[in-house]
């Protein structure tokens, strides 16, 4: 059984390690901010399946019980590619908060159903900046199972963000596409 000393001396490494980590970005790093952004889309998607309402708010309830299920899937299998990837998973409430990028509001549970789907969509663009800066790093890095499976994250961020545009009569990418302003461009 390790002594209080040896938790704190492996704590102590692994602050060191993440703080390196995120002032020069690693695939690493940057997986662990989708983590916690996937954290806290589980939080909106219940927001969002409890508060929705209006005219499409019985089919929008299936809509968000899928994401939330795809979610929840995503957050277990990306936590495990980190162990496998010799990487740390954020794991508590205070690291998803630091790490993650995906803001919340309160307000959102009383905005109608075409102002939540928005909102979602949005999420699912911020998340992709972070994924797809993590993808590149990951091939930087010569982590190619990393690469693989952060790109079907996002071809599955794709077709939800696809699905949810559609309820506002938007296509795809409509009004959404953001651009990277802190993406390294060599």
């Amino acid at each position: 059984m390790p002594t209080q000393a040896e938790l704190e001396a492996k704590y102590q490494a692994e602050v060191a390690k993440a703080d390196a980590d995120h002032h020069k970005p690693t695939a690493g790093a940057m997986t662990g901010h989708i983590l916690a952004n996937l954290w806290v889309m589980d939080v909106k998607l219940h927001q969002a399946l409890w508060f929705v309402h209006g005219p499409q708010s019985y089919a929008l309830q299936q809509v968000y019980t899928d994401l939330i299920a795809t979610n929840r899937t995503q957050i277990d299998a990306l936590g495990g590619l980190l162990l496998d990837e010799n990487e740390l998973p954020p794991a508590t409430v205070q690291e998803l908060t630091t790490y993650t990028k995906i803001a919340e509001d309160p307000r959102l549970k009383y905005a109608d159903a075409a102002t939540v789907v928005d909102a979602t969509a949005h999420d699912f663009t911020t998340a992709n900046l972070f994924i797809d800066r993590a993808i590149k790093l990951a091939q930087r890095e010569d982590r190619p199972a990393m690469a693989a499976w952060l790109t079907g994250l996002r071809g599955a961020n794709n077709a939800a963000t696809r699905k949810l545009q559609a309820f506002l009569g938007k296509t795809a990418w409509e009004g959404l596409v953001e651009v990277d302003e802190d993406e390294d461009d060599d």
